[in-house]
């Protein structure tokens, strides 16, 4: 009957039989086997040399990403509605050392090149005024759009253009992949992305997301701001061991698609009601507060978006038979 946020759901099975696996004793921080095999395994899964860190969070992954694009004396260009500048408590400053987030309207929380592109020529060069080092994008986004690769690749073109980062904010990264039906490759580096911040919390994982450059010199530092941060694990391992369950047999894949396929159930429920496309697992549709309190009345959590709106989260682990219910009351609103 939750359907607040896919953060609650359970961590798959795989997960947390992998913890237990792990259970024993290696080397400690970074250091043993799983950890060290993560370079490889995500190499492999996007098709080029990567290095991966693992950190216990998707803002600590967000921050430690910008931190390694973005001097303290720059800024990172983001939607108005992004995760970084309306959810982050400031982490993005923090990490970063005071950089500036320069924001940009866009619809369903998305950038567009053009918006983009008039964004960064109002800047002028000169030292009274903040420069552009990094542009970060979300996908899916805030409002469960996803971009496609040929809109990253639009945006790639203008971040290397410009010399500038580009860093992907990928909380929702597998219900994006799973909605597009594209290889990882296609929607990261090969379209201009430096950096992701590959989620596995929101999709089955426990306490664990990695930090993926396309880069890899910028790992170099970030291991650096990792451990000062107080991000560095002791055992690492268990963290280590949650991603490689999560990428084993494309079950990242597996429970986005299942996440996503909840969520279409609602959509169709929905109708007209919806206030953006349903692309990933995030579900926003038109309910008067009146409409809302009979949905809570009948068992149903979920938040309240803005005025007039509510958004539904359906996650890796709901099948149709728990979400069928909350799909009928919609329809009979």
């Amino acid at each position: 009957m939750r359907f607040f946020s896919d953060n609650a759901a359970a961590a798959c099975p795989q997960v947390i039989e992998a913890i237990l696996a792990a259970n024993r004793l290696d080397t400690a921080y970074d250091g043993d086997a799983l950890s060290q095999s993560l370079d490889g395994r995500l190499s492999e899964l996007f098709e080029t040399e990567v290095a991966a860190l693992w950190v216990p969070s998707g803002t600590a992954a967000n921050c430690l990403a910008l931190a390694a694009l973005c001097p303290p004396h720059g800024a990172v260009v983001c939607h108005a509605d992004a995760h970084i500048q309306n959810d982050e408590g400031g982490a993005p400053e923090f990490y970063t050392h005071g950089a500036k987030l320069l924001l940009v309207e866009g619809p369903g929380a998305k950038l567009t090149p053009d918006a983009l592109t008039a964004r960064l020529d109002r800047i002028v060069d000169g030292v009274h005024w903040v420069q552009p080092h990094a542009v970060s994008i979300t996908n899916a986004t805030e409002y469960g759009l996803v971009y496609t690769p040929e809109e990253v690749a639009a945006i790639g073109a203008i971040t290397r253009a410009r010399g500038l980062g580009l860093h992907m904010d990928g909380a929702r990264f597998a219900n994006a992949v799973a909605h597009l039906g594209c290889s990882p490759a296609e929607v990261t580096w090969k379209a201009g992305v430096d950096a992701l911040s590959f989620g596995f919390i929101k999709n089955g994982g426990m306490s664990a997301e990695a930090l993926v450059f396309f880069k890899p010199e910028l790992a170099a530092a970030t291991k650096y701001r990792r451990k000062r941060a107080g991000l560095l694990a002791s055992k690492g391992r268990f963290l280590a061991a949650q991603i490689l369950a999560m990428v084993e047999d494309d079950l990242w894949l597996a429970n986005a698609r299942a996440a996503n396929a909840g969520a279409a159930l609602l959509a169709r429920a929905a109708g007209d009601r919806l206030v953006h496309p349903v692309q990933a697992n995030e579900v926003f549709l038109r309910a008067s507060p009146e409409e809302a309190a009979s949905l809570r009345a009948l068992g149903f959590d979920f938040y309240d978006w803005a005025p007039g709106e509510i958004r539904l989260v359906t996650s890796w682990d709901q099948t149709e038979e728990q979400i069928r219910p909350l799909a009928d009351a919609i329809a009979a609103l």
